[in-house]
This record gives C-alpha cells, sequence and structure tokens, in this order.
C-alpha cells in the first residue's frame, strides 16, 4: 500500500539532492525506480554518512526498507527522521506502516493518525492511504481484542491459531536469510513471501470456521465493514451523509472539519455544508449491524 516511485520523486528532498550532486558516486537515483532497493538502500547511507543532520535521507531510506519490509530498521529511520523534523509527514507513514507491520497497533494507530494530521495540514494527495493505514491499525487493534476474547472461551483454536502463525514466521525468516545471502532475488522472495501469508490467512480462516460452526456464540469472528466506517472518525456511523462527490461521513465529523477546512477531506474538492445530503440507505445498514453487534460500538 506503500507510495509509487512517482510519490517518492516528489518527497521534497531537493536541498538533500543538491547536497549529492557535489559527489558524483551518489548522483544516481534510477535504482530505486528500476526496483533495486537494496542499491537505493546504500545510496541513501552513503548520503546519511555525508550528511547526518538531512531528516530527508532518513526517511529515503525508510521507504527503500519499507519496500524490502526491512521494518525494525525502517522504525529506527523514521524515528531519526522525526527527531530532526517533527512535522516530517512522510516519517509518520512510514512509521505507522512499519509498527503495524511488526504488530504494534497501538503505536502504528497513534503515528498514523499523526501522519493524518500533519497531511490535512499540508493538503498531501497521501491522505486516502493514510485512511486505510489509520483502518488497518483499529482492525489489527481490534482482532488483538478479540483474539484475546476468543482464547478465553476455547484456548485450543487460539494455540492452534498461534502455532500456524509461528511456522509461517519461521518460513518468513528463512525467506529472508536466503534474501540476504544472494540466494534468492527480491522479486522471487517477494512472490514467495506473498504466497505463505495467503496460506498461512487461509488456513488460519478455514481453522476459525470449523470452531465458529462448533460454538457461534463465542467462536465466531467480529469484524466491522469497512463501509460502514466514517473516514474521519474511523468509527462506525450513526448519522452518515452524502457528499456531492459520492462520498459518506458522519455528520457530525464533515461538519467539523468544515467548520476549519471547506474542501472534501479526501478528494481535497470545495465542498460546504450545503453540499451534504442524508445517506438514508447507509443509516439504515449501520443501524441494523449495531443492532445486531453491540460490541461493534467501541470498535
Amino acid at each position: 500500500m506503500g507510495p509509487s516511485a512517482a510519490d517518492h520523486k516528489a518527497l521534497g528532498n531537493k536541498s538533500g539532492h543538491a547536497r549529492l550532486r557535489k559527489e558524483p558516486l551518489l548522483t544516481d537515483f534510477s535504482k530505486f525506480k528500476a526496483g533495486d532497493y537494496k542499491g537505493a538502500e546504500a545510496d541513501y547511507t552513503r548520503a546519511i554518512q555525508l550528511d547526518p543532520a538531512d531528516p530527508l535521507f532518513y526517511t529515503n531510506r525508510a521507504f527503500s526498507r519499507v519496500k524490502l519490509q526491512a521494518w525494525e530498521q525502517c522504525v529506527e529511520d523514521c524515528l531519526k527522521s522525526i527527531e530532526l523534523q517533527r512535522d516530517n509527514m512522510k516519517a509518520f507513514y512510514y512509521l505507522a506502516q512499519a509498527q503495524i507491520a511488526l504488530h504494534q497497533p497501538n503505536v502504528g494507530l497513534t503515528s498514523a493518525l499523526t501522519a493524518y494530521d500533519l497531511c490535512q495540514k499540508s493538503g498531501n494527495a497521501s491522505i486516502s492511504n493514510i485512511c486505510n493505514l489509520i483502518l488497518e491499525a483499529k482492525k489489527q487493534k481490534w482482532e488483538m481484542r478479540d483474539r484475546e476474547r476468543r482464547r478465553r472461551h476455547n484456548p485450543l483454536c487460539l494455540e492452534l491459531e498461534e502455532s500456524l502463525r509461528k511456522n509461517a514466521g519461521d518460513e518468513l525468516s528463512e525467506l529472508k536469510r536466503r534474501q540476504d545471502l544472494g540466494e534468492i532475488s527480491f522479486t522471487a522472495a517477494s512472490e514467495e513471501r506473498a504466497d505463505i501469508s495467503d496460506i498461512v490467512r487461509v488456513k488460519i480462516e478455514d481453522l476459525q470456521n470449523v470452531f465458529a460452526i462448533a460454538d457461534p456464540e463465542h467462536m465466531q469472528r467480529r469484524e466491522v465493514p469497512d463501509y460502514l466506517i466514517d473516514q474521519i472518525s474511523f468509527s462506525v456511523m450513526h448519522d452518515p451523509v452524502l457528499t456531492k462527490t459520492g462520498q459518506s461521513y458522519e455528520r457530525a465529523t464533515i461538519l467539523e472539519h468544515l467548520r476549519h477546512s471547506k474542501t472534501d477531506p479526501l478528494t481535497r474538492e470545495p465542498l460546504s455544508s450545503l453540499d451534504l445530503r442524508p445517506n438514508l440507505a447507509l443509516k439504515e445498514d449501520c443501524a441494523k449491524f449495531l443492532e445486531e453487534n453491540g460490541w461493534a460500538v467501541d470498535w
């Protein structure tokens, strides 16, 4: 879900590139565009050695490490970049991605919300991606709570789930070792990593379905459909309204947003309260879902 190479080019690193032009060895930035993320990582490492006070070098190396899924190192780069530039939206964005990948949804949600606030203030076009990241963090946070709930009712199911996740983790670690040794290319490793993740996800879903059939009251997974969630508060909507572009928001949160900015939070198009219309069909869906799933109030 990370930004494209075009986004990377627009990170605002003109001053950093100007410095790099003083060093011939660091003038070639085609590696990132060509998908050579290890090479790009190495170039940014050398750039940091030349100028360790430039936050954008750490941000750019973090982006390379997002692509490499080197999450711990990505966190280190982001934290250093934020230390140097407190309002570095990209650093908070990459930091949230890494923290969520490391199954740290609480801090990941905090980082994503900070990125969201900075993105709103700057008018950056990444707002939609950040919204998706916030939802992912909230889902992961909820799933951790839900696993604990199901563990209390049937510890065997969770033990089997954890065994499947551990086996997949061991496979991913071995895959990373082979990639680091050059035994497998980045592209092949990415494809194999995706296959491992898909296989374990399907196995866990099948396992959960078996236990849910046996004990539907306690073992059914609890999920909130994305279309019921407000893209500003990231909670289930109660009184959704529709904009002229077809996007739905919770009435109270979009009105509060319009007090500070007369634009659509996602599309950035001009928007006023007069453009809002009740979304009655969605309101009925939200009410029905909350009536049948009272737990979702706390989602």
